[in-house]
């Protein structure tokens, strides 16, 4: 291993021995988003995995949602074939510890919005 990577991982091994708060917080923020996206009806695959993805199932809903949450300010990315199986179509996000309950909030209400939209337009 180069020298950087190596200080690197002691650095990382030092911070998490000294505290498991960065780990709780990703916990419970991947809790409450996968919790309130349930809530408001987005088949989410029940995990307790940081990446969440959104199921659309349909590779046009993916595209048309992604681009819909970035004109409301939130990047997220669609997935659809090739990259994940056919009838497989994706919304792909991943919850940080860095990310605020404010931050979490504000996507989730997008998602809101953006479903509230497409529902309205069928």
């Amino acid at each position: 291993l180069a020298p950087a990577i190596a200080s690197a991982s002691l650095a990382v091994l030092r911070m998490l021995e000294g505290s498991t708060a960065l780990r709780d917080r990703l916990e419970d923020n991947t809790r409450y988003f996968r919790t309130e996206m349930a809530k408001l009806g987005f088949d989410i695959p029940e995990s307790d995995h940081p990446i969440a993805p959104i199921m659309l199932y349909d590779a046009n809903a993916a595209q048309d949602m992604a681009r819909r949450m970035l004109d409301r300010g939130v990047y997220v990315i669609g997935f659809f074939y090739p990259v994940v199986p056919r009838g497989r179509a994706r919304i792909r996000t991943q919850i940080s510890a860095a990310h605020t309950r404010e931050d979490l909030a504000f996507a989730i209400d997008a998602f809101a919005r953006c479903k509230r939209e497409i529902e309205e337009e069928a």
